[in-house]
């Protein structure tokens, strides 16, 4: 029986070739990858996330729609991946790839998002691992084939949601845009930096200084910001990605359920000691992610897509959703994405490294923050290629005595999704 898109509509519009909305998770274990038992745990994992097997259709009006996709998800030896929703992914939205002791999975954002995802990649370890070490690896958290799957599971809680509040109509003055700041408009080599920092050691930073992960790096990032420019007049605002399903009391929803708390830096805040500043930081997230303002958030996603599902040809909607990404641009500087300690038990012996890539909005950075095997991973992941803003935050953490190991520089690289408007 073919499912009806809701919550999917603005994610699916937003993607492009040149900026696709995947999300690419990298994990290099312990040793060379054993490609049996890839295959083992890719199958195994996939009978549990029935949700994610699905093939895009069109229906009436130009409405789209999930179809059951009961062909094998794809495992390709590369690094690079395959498209997604199209013949070489068996038209599924989700795939894996490996080389070496690298093992990646690309999922369409549309389809889910970085919780949703590292419950695909907890099921994933659980198995893998089970497999090839012969070693006993502890479930617990895990979601394991033969679970009762809940109808929670399935339903779009944002679809499903009628007691909404009215969202306000924020008059936001604008932001520092790094690009146009930085004149970096012509530096078009998208780019991620990796930084890896000791967990142990920040958290104690943070609790000293009265802070938690997100909120600091948001923080250390707009001073960064604010001392690369000193006189500037637009305002700082970082975005904190946030995790809607605990407002919607469905916490194993696995649609892409992110909205976004402001946090402005202020001029007031300057001067003040980072302890202050950090309190200052926890208080706007506070204020924030009470219930009703949350689900205002929610409210306003579900009226876009609603607009979105009212037109029925597709240049309509990209019109729609290109408007949008252009006032992301104007109302943020960075997005700072932390799903939360990983969670993935034992497996986490095997692993060497964890990274997590995907498209930012528009002319904006995305730091995505991961905690896994006892070190704080962060990918900063820009439009442009320019060292600087990545410079000035190291700057910010080595003045605060935070000690970190700046590992590698790469080519943003992220498989495209074959969209037939985004061909």
């Amino acid at each position: 029986m073919n499912r009806a898109l809701f919550s999917e509509y603005r994610p699916m519009y937003s993607s492009a070739r040149e900026h696709p909305t995947v999300i690419r998770i990298r994990i290099r274990m312990r040793d060379l990858v054993d490609p049996d038992c890839m295959r083992y745990a890719v199958d195994t994992t996939m009978t549990r996330y029935p949700y994610f097997c699905v093939e895009l259709k069109t229906g009436e009006g130009n409405r789209w729609e999930y179809a059951d996709n009961d062909r094998p998800v794809v495992i390709t030896h590369s690094l690079s991946g395959v498209e997604l929703n199209s013949e070489a992914s068996n038209y599924h939205l989700i795939s894996f790839s490996y080389q070496d002791n690298w093992i990646i999975m690309d999922v369409s954002h549309a389809l889910t998002d970085g919780t949703g995802a590292y419950e695909v990649v907890r099921t994933f370890l659980y198995y893998y691992c089970s497999q090839r070490y012969h070693a006993a690896i502890s479930d617990d958290g895990v979601r394991l084939a033969g679970d009762v799957i809940t109808q929670e599971e399935w339903d779009d809680p944002m679809e499903k949601e009628t007691d909404l509040p009215t969202p306000p109509r924020p008059d936001m003055p604008a932001t520092i845009n790094p690009v146009t700041a930085a004149h970096l408009e012509d530096d078009t080599e998208r780019t991620v930096y990796n930084i890896s920092i000791d967990e142990k050691e920040f958290m104690r930073f943070n609790i000293e200084n009265d802070g938690s992960p997100a909120t600091m790096i948001a923080l250390l990032f707009s001073r960064a910001v604010a001392r690369l420019y000193p006189d500037r007049e637009d305002v700082i605002r970082v975005t904190l990605a946030l995790n809607q399903r605990g407002a919607l009391g469905t916490p194993r929803a696995h649609q892409s359920l992110v909205g976004g708390v402001f946090l402005e830096y202020k001029d007031a805040l300057k001067d003040w000691p980072i302890e202050r500043q950090a309190t200052a930081y926890r208080g706007m997230v506070f204020a924030q992610t009470i219930r009703e303002n949350v689900l205002a958030g929610v409210a306003s996603m579900k009226g876009i897509n609603q607009m979105l599902m009212s037109k029925e040809s597709d240049q309509e909607r990209l019109a729609i959703t290109n408007a949008i990404s252009g006032m992301t641009d104007r109302v943020t500087s960075a997005t700072i994405s932390y799903v939360g300690k990983a969670g993935f038990q034992d497996s986490e012996d095997y692993i060497r490294d964890f990274r997590l890539w995907t498209s930012g909005a528009g002319k904006t950075l995305l730091i995505e923050v991961s905690a896994v095997g006892g070190r704080f991973t962060l990918d900063f992941l820009q439009p442009f290629s320019s060292p600087l803003y990545v410079n000035a935050f190291l700057k910010e953490l080595e003045e605060n005595g935070i000690k970190y190991d700046l590992q590698d520089v790469m080519k943003l690289e992220l498989p495209n999704i074959r969209y037939p408007w985004a061909e």
